[in-house]
């Protein structure tokens, strides 16, 4: 059984969002006060919540469609003190009739129901509109992940030769499944993160976090060949700190980690779509099954909430 989630408010998660962005600026000399509100509210959400250029275009994205349904009626309002719950639900049953998923739907109505509460919350307008207004429910997809078989079918894809590209990959695939790491942090990982006496590494995680994450004597003999034998041919200046080297000497890019994953999946001809991610999720499954405790799993995944991480145990009750 697949549980439903409802979209929160802010902050909205920018991995949620297909971003296409559309010019705001384009009714400006239609409503320029309402236009100047929206813009002040993505200010807000920039320097209250730090939120990246990604997150507040896509803020931008989802209040101007909004806006044009607004400007499309034919009793166009011109100040955000005249819009009725109503009309915000007339958005949604509209948004409910084109051809997006449940979760961009979920999605465009969180955005709208932020923004009207930050106009209340700043006695912009009288009342809420969006008060009577239904996150719409999604359903939440479970983690797609690998057979043990097939996590090591992908292991071992670089194996077949020691050039130093491939003992990279080598270590770099053993290293993200013997740890559950991000993609960006795996590939943001400098040499001194790495304690090879204690086969741990010190990853610095979201919220300026660092994660302490212990991996097996396999990794630690992989990474040292790799440390040995790879990396000093990749490597063009001495200064360079990153772990994982690119073909030009530099850190490996979160595009080229992609790449490198999409490659040996074809290599170990695995059937599903493979991404860095997928060696995570097969990590905390795999953990789970094999006894971990989920606090334990919680924690070296990095994961804010317990409730993300229980999300395994329904992986292990469908199988």
């Amino acid at each position: 059984m697949q549980d439903n989630i409802i979209y929160t408010l802010c902050p909205l998660s920018p991995t949620m969002r297909k971003i296409d962005l559309l010019p705001l600026e384009a009714a400006q000399e239609e409503w320029p006060a309402m236009k100047e509100q929206i813009l002040a509210f993505l200010d807000y959400l920039r320097e209250e919540y730090k939120y990246s250029d990604n997150t507040i275009a896509a803020y931008k994205n989802d209040l101007n469609q909004f806006y044009r349904f607004l400007a499309s009626e034919e009793r166009a309002a011109s100040s955000w003190d005249t819009i009725t719950g109503e009309q915000v639900g007339a958005y949604v049953r509209h948004m409910k009739d084109q051809p997006y998923a449940s979760s961009s739907v979920a999605r465009k109505v969180a955005a709208v129901k932020s923004f009207f509460h930050y106009l209340y919350a700043r006695d912009i307008i009288p009342e809420d509109p969006t008060t009577e207004i239904d996150s719409p429910k999604v359903k939440k997809r479970l983690p797609r992940t690998l057979s043990e078989q097939d996590v090591n079918n992908l292991l071992m894809a670089p194996a077949g030769s020691r050039n130093p590209k491939n003992l990279r990959d080598l270590a770099l695939l053993h290293l993200l499944y013997a740890t559950g790491m991000r993609v960006t942090e795996v590939v943001s990982l400098q040499l001194n993160d790495l304690d090879l006496d204690e086969s741990v590494l010190y990853c610095p995680g979201k919220d300026s976090q660092v994660r302490r994450l212990p991996f097996d004597a396999q990794t630690r003999a992989i990474l040292v060949d790799y440390l040995e034998h790879g990396r000093p041919h990749l490597a063009k200046e001495e200064s360079e700190a990153a772990l994982f080297l690119n073909h030009r000497g530099r850190q490996l890019t979160r595009q080229g980690l992609w790449l490198i994953i999409k490659a040996y999946a074809r290599v170990a001809k695995l059937s599903m779509d493979v991404t860095p991610h997928t060696l995570r999720h097969s990590f905390a499954a795999h953990k789970l099954e094999r006894g971990a405790d989920l606090q334990r799993i919680q924690q070296l995944l990095g994961h804010a909430n317990i409730s993300t991480t229980q999300v395994y145990t329904q992986i292990s009750e469908e199988e």
